[in-house]
Protein backbone atom coordinates (compact mmCIF):
# COMPACT_ATOMS: atom_id res chain seq x y z
CA UNK A 1 0.00 0.00 0.00
CA UNK A 2 1.31 3.25 -1.17
CA UNK A 3 2.12 5.84 1.83
CA UNK A 4 0.61 9.21 2.28
CA UNK A 5 4.10 11.11 2.24
CA UNK A 6 5.01 8.80 -1.22
CA UNK A 7 1.98 9.84 -2.89
CA UNK A 8 2.30 13.28 -1.64
CA UNK A 9 5.90 13.53 -3.17
CA UNK A 10 4.62 11.94 -6.17
CA UNK A 11 2.02 14.78 -6.63
CA UNK A 12 4.51 17.20 -6.04
CA UNK A 13 6.80 15.67 -9.20
CA UNK A 14 4.00 15.40 -11.54
CA UNK A 15 2.33 19.43 -10.51
CA UNK A 16 5.52 20.96 -13.59
CA UNK A 17 4.41 18.17 -15.55
CA UNK A 18 0.56 18.68 -15.26
CA UNK A 19 0.82 22.83 -15.60
CA UNK A 20 2.87 21.93 -18.88
CA UNK A 21 0.12 19.57 -20.25
CA UNK A 22 -2.58 22.37 -21.68
CA UNK A 23 0.70 24.13 -23.62
CA UNK A 24 1.95 21.26 -24.56
CA UNK A 25 -1.37 19.62 -26.37
CA UNK A 26 -1.88 22.99 -28.12
CA UNK A 27 1.40 22.86 -29.46
CA UNK A 28 1.22 19.37 -30.97
CA UNK A 29 -2.27 19.93 -31.85
CA UNK A 30 -1.78 23.28 -33.63
CA UNK A 31 2.07 23.05 -34.73
CA UNK A 32 3.23 19.56 -34.85
CA UNK A 33 0.32 17.96 -36.43
CA UNK A 34 -0.36 20.31 -39.29
CA UNK A 35 3.35 20.09 -39.92
CA UNK A 36 3.43 16.53 -39.74
CA UNK A 37 0.35 16.34 -42.43
CA UNK A 38 2.10 18.80 -44.45
CA UNK A 39 5.09 16.63 -45.24
CA UNK A 40 3.14 14.02 -45.77
CA UNK A 41 1.15 15.23 -48.04
CA UNK A 42 4.13 16.42 -49.95
CA UNK A 43 4.94 12.73 -50.40
CA UNK A 44 1.55 12.20 -52.32
CA UNK A 45 0.24 13.33 -55.52
CA UNK A 46 -3.64 12.43 -57.52
CA UNK A 47 -3.43 10.22 -60.18
CA UNK A 48 -6.04 10.33 -62.47
CA UNK A 49 -7.41 7.27 -64.51
CA UNK A 50 -9.09 7.64 -67.60
CA UNK A 51 -11.25 10.86 -68.06
CA UNK A 52 -10.89 11.66 -64.52
CA UNK A 53 -14.73 10.61 -63.90
CA UNK A 54 -16.48 8.19 -61.93
CA UNK A 55 -15.70 6.56 -58.93
CA UNK A 56 -12.44 5.86 -57.96
CA UNK A 57 -11.13 7.36 -61.22
CA UNK A 58 -9.29 9.96 -59.52
CA UNK A 59 -7.32 8.89 -56.12
CA UNK A 60 -4.30 9.63 -53.81
CA UNK A 61 -1.01 7.83 -54.30
CA UNK A 62 2.33 7.48 -53.14
CA UNK A 63 4.96 10.10 -55.26
CA UNK A 64 7.60 9.68 -53.24
CA UNK A 65 10.38 12.85 -54.36
CA UNK A 66 8.83 13.67 -57.15
CA UNK A 67 6.73 16.88 -55.67
CA UNK A 68 10.11 17.72 -54.46
CA UNK A 69 12.05 17.39 -57.84
CA UNK A 70 9.07 19.14 -59.79
CA UNK A 71 9.74 22.10 -57.24
CA UNK A 72 13.57 22.06 -57.67
CA UNK A 73 13.34 22.37 -61.29
CA UNK A 74 10.67 24.71 -61.50
CA UNK A 75 11.49 28.09 -63.11
CA UNK A 76 9.51 30.11 -61.09
CA UNK A 77 10.02 28.63 -57.43
CA UNK A 78 13.23 28.83 -58.44
CA UNK A 79 13.14 32.71 -59.95
CA UNK A 80 11.11 33.70 -57.05
CA UNK A 81 14.00 32.64 -54.34
CA UNK A 82 15.92 34.39 -56.08
CA UNK A 83 14.23 37.65 -56.18
CA UNK A 84 14.07 37.11 -52.10
CA UNK A 85 17.54 36.60 -51.85
CA UNK A 86 17.66 40.14 -53.64
CA UNK A 87 15.28 41.44 -51.11
CA UNK A 88 16.66 39.97 -48.16
CA UNK A 89 20.04 41.41 -49.13
CA UNK A 90 18.58 45.21 -48.89
CA UNK A 91 16.11 44.30 -46.10
CA UNK A 92 18.33 42.74 -43.26
CA UNK A 93 21.36 45.12 -43.11
CA UNK A 94 19.46 47.90 -43.57
CA UNK A 95 16.53 47.69 -41.15
CA UNK A 96 18.99 46.45 -38.51
CA UNK A 97 21.54 49.02 -39.31
CA UNK A 98 19.29 51.62 -38.13
CA UNK A 99 17.35 49.75 -35.62
CA UNK A 100 21.03 49.46 -34.20
CA UNK A 101 21.68 53.53 -34.99
CA UNK A 102 18.33 54.38 -33.07
CA UNK A 103 18.72 52.21 -29.93
CA UNK A 104 22.17 54.19 -29.16
CA UNK A 105 20.93 57.33 -29.87
CA UNK A 106 18.35 56.83 -27.48
CA UNK A 107 20.87 55.41 -25.20
CA UNK A 108 22.47 58.27 -24.81
CA UNK A 109 22.78 60.43 -21.89
CA UNK A 110 21.65 63.94 -23.40
CA UNK A 111 18.17 62.85 -25.83
CA UNK A 112 15.27 64.19 -24.96
CA UNK A 113 11.81 63.00 -25.23
CA UNK A 114 13.24 59.61 -24.87
CA UNK A 115 9.90 57.83 -24.43
CA UNK A 116 8.06 59.35 -27.36
CA UNK A 117 10.73 58.86 -29.52
CA UNK A 118 10.42 54.86 -28.76
CA UNK A 119 7.21 54.51 -29.26
CA UNK A 120 7.16 56.94 -32.26
CA UNK A 121 9.83 54.33 -33.63
CA UNK A 122 8.25 51.13 -32.92
CA UNK A 123 4.69 51.95 -33.78
CA UNK A 124 4.72 51.08 -37.10
CA UNK A 125 5.51 47.75 -36.21
CA UNK A 126 2.10 47.57 -34.46
CA UNK A 127 0.21 48.22 -38.02
CA UNK A 128 -1.10 44.96 -39.59
CA UNK A 129 1.56 44.38 -42.35
CA UNK A 130 -1.60 44.17 -45.14
CA UNK A 131 -2.39 47.48 -43.99
CA UNK A 132 1.02 49.38 -44.13
CA UNK A 133 1.74 47.73 -47.37
CA UNK A 134 -1.44 49.17 -48.66
CA UNK A 135 -0.81 52.80 -47.39
CA UNK A 136 2.52 52.75 -48.90
CA UNK A 137 0.77 51.49 -52.35
CA UNK A 138 -0.94 54.30 -52.38
CA UNK A 139 2.24 56.60 -52.02
CA UNK A 140 3.70 54.74 -55.01
CA UNK A 141 1.21 55.58 -56.76
CA UNK A 142 2.28 59.15 -59.16
CA UNK A 143 -1.95 59.78 -59.85
CA UNK A 144 -2.36 59.82 -55.78
CA UNK A 145 0.60 59.81 -54.13
CA UNK A 146 1.12 63.32 -52.20
CA UNK A 147 5.21 62.98 -52.85
CA UNK A 148 4.47 63.19 -56.95
CA UNK A 149 2.22 65.94 -56.55
CA UNK A 150 4.90 67.81 -55.01
CA UNK A 151 8.08 66.30 -57.09
CA UNK A 152 6.06 67.70 -60.06
CA UNK A 153 5.32 71.35 -59.10
CA UNK A 154 9.43 71.22 -58.19
CA UNK A 155 9.65 69.89 -61.77
CA UNK A 156 11.63 67.10 -60.72
CA UNK A 157 12.12 63.67 -61.99
CA UNK A 158 9.51 61.50 -61.00
CA UNK A 159 10.71 58.07 -60.38
CA UNK A 160 8.35 55.17 -60.95
CA UNK A 161 9.00 52.97 -57.23
CA UNK A 162 6.58 49.74 -58.93
CA UNK A 163 8.46 49.50 -61.63
CA UNK A 164 12.29 47.37 -62.15
CA UNK A 165 14.63 47.44 -59.53
CA UNK A 166 12.76 50.36 -58.34
CA UNK A 167 10.18 47.62 -56.89
CA UNK A 168 13.24 45.79 -55.13
CA UNK A 169 13.63 48.97 -53.48
CA UNK A 170 9.84 49.76 -52.97
CA UNK A 171 8.94 46.70 -51.17
CA UNK A 172 12.00 46.87 -49.27
CA UNK A 173 11.03 50.22 -47.54
CA UNK A 174 7.71 48.58 -46.38
CA UNK A 175 9.80 45.69 -44.15
CA UNK A 176 11.94 48.34 -43.05
CA UNK A 177 9.84 50.78 -42.06
CA UNK A 178 7.62 47.97 -40.38
CA UNK A 179 10.19 46.01 -38.55
CA UNK A 180 13.02 48.45 -37.36
CA UNK A 181 11.03 49.19 -34.30
CA UNK A 182 10.39 45.95 -32.99
CA UNK A 183 14.55 45.44 -33.44
CA UNK A 184 15.00 48.31 -31.62
CA UNK A 185 13.34 47.94 -28.89
CA UNK A 186 15.21 44.72 -28.35
CA UNK A 187 18.50 45.83 -28.72
CA UNK A 188 17.38 49.11 -26.52
CA UNK A 189 16.36 46.55 -24.10
CA UNK A 190 19.91 44.80 -24.02
CA UNK A 191 21.54 47.99 -23.98
CA UNK A 192 20.13 49.51 -20.95
CA UNK A 193 20.91 46.12 -19.20
CA UNK A 194 24.24 46.71 -19.45
CA UNK A 195 25.19 47.78 -16.00
CA UNK A 196 26.47 51.28 -15.33
CA UNK A 197 29.64 50.79 -13.94
CA UNK A 198 31.01 49.51 -17.11
CA UNK A 199 30.27 53.14 -18.84
CA UNK A 200 31.85 54.81 -15.56
CA UNK A 201 35.08 52.81 -16.10
CA UNK A 202 35.46 53.48 -19.54
CA UNK A 203 34.79 57.24 -18.73
CA UNK A 204 38.00 56.91 -16.21
CA UNK A 205 39.92 55.33 -19.15
CA UNK A 206 39.22 58.25 -21.44
CA UNK A 207 37.32 56.75 -23.62
CA UNK A 208 34.06 59.21 -25.69
CA UNK A 209 30.93 58.42 -26.22
CA UNK A 210 31.86 56.88 -29.82
CA UNK A 211 34.34 55.24 -28.40
CA UNK A 212 32.09 53.39 -25.96
CA UNK A 213 29.70 52.83 -28.31
CA UNK A 214 32.03 51.16 -30.61
CA UNK A 215 33.97 49.12 -28.20
CA UNK A 216 31.57 48.31 -25.22
CA UNK A 217 28.19 48.41 -26.46
CA UNK A 218 27.87 46.70 -29.47
CA UNK A 219 29.97 44.04 -28.35
CA UNK A 220 27.97 43.47 -25.79
CA UNK A 221 24.60 43.57 -26.99
CA UNK A 222 25.95 41.10 -30.09
CA UNK A 223 23.41 38.08 -28.36
CA UNK A 224 20.49 40.47 -29.28
CA UNK A 225 21.76 41.35 -33.20
CA UNK A 226 22.33 37.91 -33.37
CA UNK A 227 18.60 37.02 -32.14
CA UNK A 228 17.30 39.78 -34.55
CA UNK A 229 18.98 38.83 -37.74
CA UNK A 230 17.69 35.55 -36.74
CA UNK A 231 14.39 36.71 -37.34
CA UNK A 232 15.42 38.81 -40.04
CA UNK A 233 16.00 36.16 -41.83
CA UNK A 234 12.90 33.73 -41.10
CA UNK A 235 10.40 36.94 -42.32
CA UNK A 236 12.56 37.56 -45.23
CA UNK A 237 12.35 33.95 -46.61
CA UNK A 238 8.43 34.28 -45.53
CA UNK A 239 7.66 37.61 -47.01
CA UNK A 240 4.31 37.18 -48.67
CA UNK A 241 1.99 40.50 -47.43
CA UNK A 242 3.84 43.39 -49.26
CA UNK A 243 4.25 41.80 -52.58
CA UNK A 244 0.62 40.26 -52.49
CA UNK A 245 -0.61 43.74 -51.57
CA UNK A 246 1.49 45.64 -54.04
CA UNK A 247 0.10 42.92 -57.09
CA UNK A 248 -2.83 45.24 -58.15
CA UNK A 249 -0.91 47.75 -58.36
CA UNK A 250 1.47 46.71 -61.04
CA UNK A 251 2.39 44.51 -63.30
CA UNK A 252 5.87 43.45 -62.25
CA UNK A 253 4.51 42.04 -59.22
CA UNK A 254 3.41 38.18 -60.35
CA UNK A 255 1.10 35.91 -58.74
CA UNK A 256 5.04 33.99 -57.81
CA UNK A 257 6.91 36.68 -56.82
CA UNK A 258 7.95 35.08 -53.83
CA UNK A 259 8.37 31.58 -52.72
CA UNK A 260 4.98 31.04 -50.42
CA UNK A 261 3.20 33.46 -53.16
CA UNK A 262 4.11 30.27 -55.53
CA UNK A 263 3.28 27.82 -52.46
CA UNK A 264 -0.64 30.15 -51.87
CA UNK A 265 -1.14 29.67 -55.95
CA UNK A 266 -0.53 26.28 -56.12
CA UNK A 267 -2.45 25.39 -53.18
CA UNK A 268 -5.58 27.56 -53.61
CA UNK A 269 -5.38 28.49 -57.36
CA UNK A 270 -4.72 25.31 -59.18
CA UNK A 271 -5.83 22.93 -56.13
CA UNK A 272 -2.35 21.47 -56.12
CA UNK A 273 -1.96 20.65 -52.42
CA UNK A 274 0.64 17.95 -52.69
CA UNK A 275 3.19 20.25 -54.56
CA UNK A 276 2.42 23.06 -52.33
CA UNK A 277 2.89 21.48 -49.30
CA UNK A 278 6.26 19.87 -50.89
CA UNK A 279 7.47 23.61 -51.61
CA UNK A 280 6.27 24.68 -48.45
CA UNK A 281 8.77 21.98 -46.73
CA UNK A 282 11.62 23.40 -48.90
CA UNK A 283 10.95 27.11 -47.76
CA UNK A 284 10.61 25.41 -44.03
CA UNK A 285 14.20 23.58 -45.05
CA UNK A 286 15.73 26.52 -46.25
CA UNK A 287 14.54 28.53 -43.51
CA UNK A 288 16.28 25.71 -40.68
CA UNK A 289 19.49 25.77 -42.97
CA UNK A 290 20.23 29.36 -43.01
CA UNK A 291 19.04 29.94 -39.11
CA UNK A 292 21.25 26.83 -37.88
CA UNK A 293 24.21 27.76 -39.78
CA UNK A 294 24.25 31.49 -38.77
CA UNK A 295 23.70 30.55 -34.96
CA UNK A 296 26.46 27.94 -35.06
CA UNK A 297 29.13 30.74 -36.76
CA UNK A 298 27.92 33.07 -34.21
CA UNK A 299 28.70 30.58 -31.54
CA UNK A 300 31.81 29.93 -32.85
CA UNK A 301 33.15 33.42 -33.23
CA UNK A 302 31.82 33.78 -29.45
CA UNK A 303 34.07 30.77 -28.27
CA UNK A 304 36.98 32.20 -29.94
CA UNK A 305 36.82 35.57 -28.55
CA UNK A 306 36.12 33.92 -25.28
CA UNK A 307 39.16 31.60 -25.60
CA UNK A 308 42.03 33.16 -23.32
Amino acid sequence: MTSPAHRKSYGVKGAPYAFLLPAATLFALFFVLPIGYAIWLSFRKVHVSGLGLGVGARKEVWAGLENYKDALTDNEFYHGALRVLGYGCIVVPVMLGLALLFALMLDTERVRLAPFTRLAIFLPYAIPGVVAALLWGFLYLPSVSPFYYILDKLNLPQPDLLNGGALYLALSNIAVWGGTGFNMIVIYTSLRSIPAEVYEAAKLDGAGPLQIALKIKIPMVAPSLVLTFFFSIIATLQVFNEPTTLKPLTNSVSTTWSPLMKVYVDAFGKGDIYSAAAEATLIAIATLVLSFGFLRAANRRNKQEAAP
